[in-house]
């Protein structure tokens, strides 16, 4: 067959429109097109995404093209792909701040779905009624379509967009916090494609040495720890996205502010995370199972869900073998980001999300500090609780006045409206955490109480305080080479009726990850074989953890506890 024979629909296409003559099917073929190319210039922002939008269209329709020959087809299934595509993202942003990536589809798991159809219970039906009115337009559509595409053509075609595509990903990789700005829906999910595809092929999905010749301690199963004194109740609370403000030049405080950040020493510790602005789970990750999450490079966006049943180690799980009772008060359903699966394997083993705790949306802090202490009411007599108390009040955005009857003699500083209102949110979570406190004296006078409090990450409006007039290229740069400035937060030490056994790893500046290990000390438990030998990096690397000998420390340890089978399937 001729090539000139291959190129017969385009050329019959070609010419109808040349001559003015479109047939209905032409027409509607035009029409497809046109459609996709106004929602790239809808949607999709500058030239490189609306390039790598028109290299997915292209790809999209030689697919099906190759599998059904008919352009009709294709181009509708491809039209219904892309708005479908872009709804979910628009959906996922909407939810959870960040856009749909390659890997939503690459890491599918029940408790993501479940949580889509809890928030939204009309989504079922939504779907089923969408699918419903396509079945009969793509039946016309089959029907209607006599134009035909050699196969051959097809495939060159798409193969031509996919080496663009993969072309324009690896010249133009994707910042990671490119995922919580909104638009550019479809080329950010074709261009993670690539780099997720690439990275899997090159490095798979955790960084781990291919092999070691050391390992960990054995202890029997069902070994428990003797602790060096009785035990306090643990509570590490996650103080959503707060940071000293005074790192920031020229900021207008409000009375009182420093001594939140305060330990009971007097010292002010820094807490060095890894993410800033949000992705709070990394630092969940961090404190639970006192691990890297830049050991997932660029999946750590979908920790939680990877490491769910997979990570089995923890400070949970260690203190469950001390004979603590674990409790997590989570302030969102526990199927967001497989929070549950997460928290339970790494040895949680109550697990209380926002519907559990009957809350009604986003509560302030006292809400879960209340749900705390009614808790250890209940359960304190059997035994020593740990509780990871998981706030939420002071989560962007900050452009509005969120419960402003909380705060009535509140007077903006004047920073400006987002500033300002973070600052207030702020001093909300100061005072509710002064009441807790003075209610855990008042309400348990003898109990003995060991409280670590930290920042998850600073917020995203700090990027351009702590740099006043810095670009958003120069932001890129910092948070690209982890510039500590912009990933610094802080930890603090409250003990009540108890003095910490053990403060010597509770450096004025730690890494996150060995948070689990310091509480552990703190409290005067003996480390389990896991914290015993990360002790040993601590020491060797002086409170740096991944960053250690360019990650070889981490890679070393993972495999480790790989070998021992407490990180598996990764």
């Amino acid at each position: 067959m001729s090539l000139l024979e291959y190129l017969r629909v385009p050329r019959r296409v070609g010419a109808e429109i040349f001559s003015g003559r479109l047939n209905s099917r032409t027409r509607l073929l035009v029409a497809t097109h046109a459609a996709a190319v106004a929602i790239m210039v809808l949607s999709e922002d500058g030239a490189l995404a609306s390039l790598a939008f028109l290299l997915t269209w292209g790809l999209l329709n030689c697919f099906w093209l190759a599998l059904l020959r008919r352009p009709l087809v294709a181009g509708a299934l491809s039209l219904g792909m892309i708005v479908t595509l872009i709804l979910l993202s628009r959906l996922k942003h909407d939810v959870i701040w960040m856009t749909l990536n390659f890997l939503d589809v690459l890491i599918i798991d029940t408790d993501t779905i479940s949580f889509l159809f809890t928030i939204f219970p009309n989504l079922g039906t939504i779907m089923l009624a969408c699918a419903v009115a396509a079945v009969p337009i793509a039946w016309w559509i089959w029907r209607n379509d006599f134009a035909s595409v050699h196969r051959g053509i097809a495939v060159a075609g798409g193969l031509a967009c996919l080496i663009g595509l993969t072309a324009l990903g690896h010249a133009f990789t994707l910042e990671t916090w490119q995922v919580f700005q909104p638009g550019s829906h479809v080329s950010k999910f074709a261009r993670s494609g690539v780099e997720a595809i690439s990275e899997l092929v090159q490095s798979g999905m955790f960084e781990a040495a291919a092999s070691t010749p050391d390992s960990l301690a054995t202890q029997p199963a069902g070994a428990t720890c003797q602790p060096s004194v009785k035990p306090p109740h643990i509570v590490l609370v996650h103080d959503e996205s707060s940071f000293d403000m005074r790192a920031a030049p020229g900021i207008k405080l409000p009375a009182n502010y420093g001594p939140h950040f305060l330990s009971y020493d007097g010292k002010q510790r820094q807490f060095m995370v890894e993410s800033n602005g949000g992705a709070s789970w990394f630092a969940e990750y961090n404190v639970l199972a006192g691990l890297s999450s830049r050991s997932f490079g660029r999946f750590s966006y979908f920790l939680p869900r990877v490491a769910a049943g997979r990570v089995e180690r923890g400070l949970p799980r260690a203190l469950v073998r001390c004979g603590y009772r674990t409790y997590s008060l989570y302030p969102s359903l526990g199927a967001f980001m497989s929070a549950r699966g997460f928290h339970t394997s790494t040895g949680i083993e109550h697990f209380l999300d926002s519907r559990a705790m009957k809350a009604s949306g986003i509560e302030p802090d006292r809400f879960y500090y209340n749900s705390a202490i009614d808790i250890l009411a209940r359960e304190r007599r059997e035994g020593p609780l740990f509780l990871f108390v998981y706030l939420a009040a002071n989560h962007y955005p900050w452009g509005e006045r969120w419960k402003p009857e909380l705060t009535p003699g509140w007077s903006d500083p004047g920073n400006g409206p987002r500033v300002d209102e973070y600052l207030r949110r702020q001093t909300m979570s100061f005072g509710d955490y002064r009441d807790f406190v003075a209610r855990l004296k008042h309400d348990f006078p003898t109990e003995q109480f060991l409280i670590v409090r930290y920042g998850d990450h600073q917020p995203e409006l700090s990027a351009y305080l702590l740099e006043p007039g810095i670009t958003d290229d120069a932001v890129a740069q910092r948070m690209a080479t982890f510039d500590r400035r912009y990933f610094t937060t802080y930890y603090m030490i409250d003990p009540i009726n108890f003095r910490p056994v053990n403060t010597k790893s509770a450096l004025d500046t730690l890494d996150a990850p060995y948070l689990p290990m310091v509480i552990q000390e703190l409290a005067g438990l003996p480390l389990d074989p896991t914290f015993a030998e990360q002790k040993k990096i601590f020491e060797r690397c002086k409170g740096v953890f991944y960053a250690c000998g360019g990650g070889a420390e981490a890679r070393r340890f993972n495999r480790m506890l790989m070998n021992a089978g407490l990180i598996k399937g990764l």
